[in-house]
């Protein structure tokens, strides 16, 4: 097959996947329904497979149609991105972005610096989620992502360091009025505790114990894969939580929350934003990252 129809196919079979219609991928590409139908029957040939489920009320993707579908969309906005790039654009960020970040840190700090940038680019188009689940960037078709910790080593992924947070211990007024403040780490273990979750199991504290940093692992009591919805826990007294301090500062401020085992926690955690590893860095996550380096210095993502 020739390869302009080749790619002429392949624009029609992203433009029906994405209308779930043979007819409305038609008005939008500007041609009948029946020469839509013969361009995905084409290349559902060329490639031996059925991308599409068909029946007389719907239309769905296969999960050979799913595989392909991400790559071929990619890929066309990776075209889209190169041509707007062309007569002296190419640093204007442009095409669409996809960013991962923890939920409430991405929610509370970084979510409205992006918008800002998105303001600032309309050329630029996001696709935000927000997770404390670590996973696969290229597997997720991942642009970027937020990290807070240590970085495993990968050979697939590059990383820059944005800035650090201090971790810290603390509980509602009301729940140490009635538990008492532990004096020590050791006091930890007759208290309840909110902790983190992943992958099926809580997750430790950040501390520095007899000088060294250390991890802990408090009572389970409460475990919840949520940030915000922890940090709404421990306002509500059901026991301590571990948070970096620009999350829990303002209900700090409003008296909802007390820091206890200062002491204890001075240790700070680096964020990172990190990105898959590619021979030519796209100007759209060049200019997020350049941007989120400087306001890190500048002490705005804190």
């Amino acid at each position: 097959m020739d390869g302009i129809e080749s790619l002429s196919g392949i624009a029609t079979f992203v433009a029906v996947a994405r209308a779930s219609s043979f007819t409305q991928a038609g008005e939008m590409l500007g041609i009948s329904k029946s020469a839509v139908g013969k361009a995905v029957a084409r290349l559902e040939e060329r490639l031996g497979v059925k991308l599409f489920h068909r029946t007389t009320r719907r239309l769905a993707l296969t999960a050979d149609g799913e595989a392909y579908f991400a790559v071929c969309a990619r890929a066309l906005e990776g075209i889209a991105e190169a041509e707007g790039s062309l007569g002296g654009k190419l640093l204007v960020p442009a095409g669409r972005l996809r960013i991962d970040m923890p939920a409430a840190f991405g929610r509370k700090v970084m979510l409205p610096i992006l918008l800002d940038i998105a303001r600032a680019y309309p050329a630029l188009q996001l696709t935000l989620t927000f997770t404390d689940d670590v996973i696969d960037l290229v597997e997720e078709g991942v642009d970027l992502a937020i990290r807070f910790g240590t970085l495993e080593d990968s050979s697939d992924l590059v990383a820059r360091r944005l800035t650090s947070h201090r971790w810290v211990i603390g509980a509602a007024p009301v729940y140490l009025e009635t538990h008492g403040l532990p004096d020590t780490l050791a006091d930890i273990s007759r208290h309840d505790c909110i902790v983190g979750y992943r992958r099926g199991r809580p997750l430790a504290w950040h501390v520095v114990e007899n000088g060294q940093p250390a991890r802990l692992a408090p009572p389970p009591t409460h475990q919840i894969s949520d940030a915000e919805a922890m940090l709404d826990a421990a306002v509500a007294g059901i026991g301590l939580c571990q948070m970096p301090l620009a999350l829990m500062r303002p209900y700090i401020d409003a008296g909802q929350l007390v820091t206890v085992l200062d002491d204890c926690t001075p240790r700070e955690i680096d964020v990172h934003a990190v990105w898959p590893r590619t021979s030519h860095l796209r100007p759209k996550v060049r200019h997020v990252v350049d941007t989120l380096v400087k306001l890190g210095r500048e002490g705005r993502l804190d």
